[in-house]
């Protein structure tokens, strides 16, 4: 599985690095920053709890939940190989600030806070590291012998993670590293074997392809804003047909582009850091490699390079969109704060011992609004700055049709899905009362919109 998905992730790499480089040929820039590439986290979590873990529950066969994983793998890449051509359209129709906003809120709350966590749970080795790294790649303090930043800070950090594990015995690596093993990604169709079992997890991971879709145009729209103006269906397609490569090769997870252009471009990153990249996550995969690697560099030394990720993200949302849309940046955070609350909860339940299940009362209705809320909460959060950018603009019939349409993406669980997994679902067979609730909200909001613009 891992070799398959790094495949997908070498192959985006070196993709996003030649278009980098075709960018830099027809601009005549030397400057031009190539696109992050990576897997795509919520596919993770959701390939590990929805599809392997549940066939493997099921049927008790652990090759069967593989093959299952690389159909469902396979089916995301396809769709989102359709989807991607309405990316430049996308680009132009969305207002700016639904866009960036809408990986803002991401950016802030998910990629910048949880890796503070990590740094406050070692501060002796996270906060200086943040430290370092702030004042160089922000403040303008020149790293001595002429070293990037971001380099600077993760081997201060390493350096006193382990200083501190020699001196004192404190905590050292994670794990110890696994022994080399050649393990090279081969295509194989033996997900055709599990076609009659996979038609059942469509529902929990297929709306994924269009969130990593949508996350695809922000952060085109992003690497725009910082100077680098990709073509949208081109940096949709690499992902969509990598996508399909890894699940062609055993991979169980899809492939996105990544939040943080713009901070790899204030880094210092150009065309070829996504070839590097490309090359030590797909070799280290199938060598084995990447295990003595995690367990060289602790977390709170990396942590701070993803909250200057998080805060450079955050920044540019607010900056490259016109002012007025400001608040519609600021509303674009909220679903993302209810997807933070339901991973943290769902982590602090678990370690003592209760599921989201055994809540009652109040607690449970709390938390199904959290999982109304944060379900599909990237495509929510579009849709809300997006209206709110058009009331700013005065134009409330764009608000209201945005409102129908949020009205049906409810009724199926495209947003506000209420199911734990966020899962699909009929709209004739509502799992929740607060489907129709949302949906009729939905719609009553669209009929005010649409009277405000015809008075």
């Amino acid at each position: 599985m891992l070799p398959g998905t790094a495949l997908g992730v070498l192959l985006g790499d070196l993709a996003y690095t030649w278009l980098a480089v075709r960018l830099m040929r027809r601009t005549g820039r030397t400057d031009v920053t190539a696109m992050p590439f990576g897997i795509d986290t919520p596919t993770l979590f959701a390939m590990v709890f929805g599809v392997l873990g549940p066939v493997k529950a099921a049927t008790g066969s652990a090759e069967t939940a593989w093959r299952v994983a690389m159909g469902a793998t396979v089916a995301i890449g396809l769709v989102k190989t359709a989807l991607a051509f309405a990316g430049d359209w996308s680009r132009r129709v969305v207002p700016r600030a639904a866009l960036l906003g809408s990986i803002a809120g991401v950016a802030v709350l998910l990629i910048a806070f949880l890796p503070a966590l990590k740094i406050l749970a070692d501060p002796l080795v996270g906060i200086p590291t943040l430290v370092v790294l702030l004042a160089t790649l922000l403040g303008g303090v020149r790293a001595p012998w002429g070293l990037p930043g971001a380099l600077l800070a993760v081997g201060l950090g390493a350096a006193l993670h382990w200083a501190r594990w020699a001196w004192a015995g404190g905590p050292g690596a994670a794990h110890a590293p696994g022994g080399l093993r050649l393990a090279v990604p081969w295509p194989t169709l033996a997900w055709l074997e599990a076609l009659g079992e996979l038609a059942p997890y469509l529902a929990a991971v297929l709306p994924l392809a269009l969130l990593t879709v949508i996350g695809g145009i922000d952060n085109t729209e992003s690497a725009a804003a910082a100077g680098d103006e990709y073509r949208t269906r081109d940096i949709l397609l690499v992902e969509a047909l990598a996508t399909v490569a890894a699940g062609l090769a055993g991979g169980v997870v899809q492939n996105t582009p990544y939040i943080g252009h713009p901070a790899y471009k204030a880094m210092g990153a150009r065309a070829g850091y996504t070839l590097a990249t490309g090359l030590v996550v797909g070799l280290g995969a199938a060598t084995g490699a990447l295990a003595a690697l995690v367990a060289v560099l602790p977390e709170a030394a990396v942590a701070p390079i993803l909250v200057f990720i998080g805060l450079e993200i955050t920044a540019q949302a607010f900056l490259a969109s016109p002012p007025r849309h400001g608040p519609a940046v600021a509303l674009a955070f909220v679903p993302a704060a209810a997807a933070l609350v339901l991973i943290q909860g769902g982590a602090l339940l678990g370690g003592v011992g209760r599921t989201a299940a055994e809540l009652t009362g109040e607690a449970a209705r709390t938390w199904q609004v959290l999982l109304a809320l944060g379900n599909g909460f990237v495509l929510t959060a579009l849709v809300w700055a997006w209206a709110l950018a058009a009331l700013i603009d005065r134009r409330p019939a764009v608000a209201a049709a945005l409102f129908a349409g949020a009205s049906l993406a409810a009724l199926v669980g495209l947003i506000h899905s209420p199911l734990p997994g966020g899962a699909l679902f009929w709209p004739w067979a509502p799992p929740a009362p607060i489907t129709l609730q949302l949906a009729g909200a939905y719609g009553l909001a669209a009929a005010a919109c649409w009277v405000a613009a015809r008075r």
